[in-house]
């Protein structure tokens, strides 16, 4: 299987993910305990290549893109959505509260029903961002959650240990531009940004160093001079 033919797979099927865990784990709280291997690998990758996880492999964002999309009422982020008050802010409340669930179980290590209890606390934790990213997107934009989302956050957190360790030297990748001269200006990359980043600074720094990117080629399909491209990062 190529690269792109696995990028296809996780773009067309990772989504089946969210019933299977935000509807089924509340009937089956095991089911809740899929979400510790989608979590030591969003990790995994936001230390390689960043945020790739996010607009590739995400099962929620998967699911924004292919059926809240359609009916979102595409307007813009407000200010409060792009800020980092709201982001980081978040962040902490989130994981400060999912630590707090996980503190609790774990006083019933040992017990028959320890992971059942676990599961549904994961359960929880992922049929909430569910509700809410479903909302935002209709509402807003489809990617309007991502913009916030806790994981994404853990992501670009890794994304940066792994630019200060090192680890990423070689299987980064980045929004990068050629050719500046053929550059229209139409800005046709930069609306097509699911987070309203700015990919055609590319063409200008000869790459998009911005830790938010989720390396998701919508910029790139949509350049007209095809002049931008996802590749190693220098």
């Amino acid at each position: 299987m190529t690269q792109n033919s696995k990028r296809n797979f996780f773009k067309n099927w990772s989504w089946v993910l969210v019933p299977l865990i935000a509807k089924g784990g509340l009937l089956w709280p095991a089911l809740g305990l899929l979400l510790i291997p989608i979590m030591v690998a969003l990790i995994g990758i936001g230390l390689l290549r960043g945020k790739y996880w996010c607009g590739n492999i995400c099962p929620h964002g998967n699911l924004f893109d292919r059926f809240i999309a359609p009916f979102s009422a595409g307007r813009k982020f407000p200010d409060l959505i792009k800020g980092p008050v709201l982001k980081w802010g978040f962040f902490l409340f989130f994981m400060g509260m999912f630590a707090f669930r996980v503190s609790g179980v774990l006083q019933h290590w040992g017990a028959l029903d320890f992971w059942n209890r676990l599961g549904f606390v994961m359960v929880i934790n992922y049929f909430i961002p569910t509700i809410l990213g479903i909302t935002m997107g209709l509402a807003i934009k489809p990617r309007a959650w991502c913009r916030f989302c806790p994981m994404g956050t853990v992501a670009e957190l890794s994304y940066r240990l792994g630019r200060i360790l090192k680890l990423n030297r070689k299987t980064d990748l980045s929004v990068a531009g050629s050719n500046p001269e053929k550059c229209a200006g139409c800005g046709l990359c930069n609306q097509a940004c699911p987070l309203e980043l700015y990919p055609q600074q590319a063409i200008k720094d000869k790459e998009l160093q911005d830790p938010r990117c989720i390396k998701c080629s919508e910029c790139t399909a949509n350049c007209p001079r095809g002049i931008l491209n996802l590749r190693r990062a220098v």
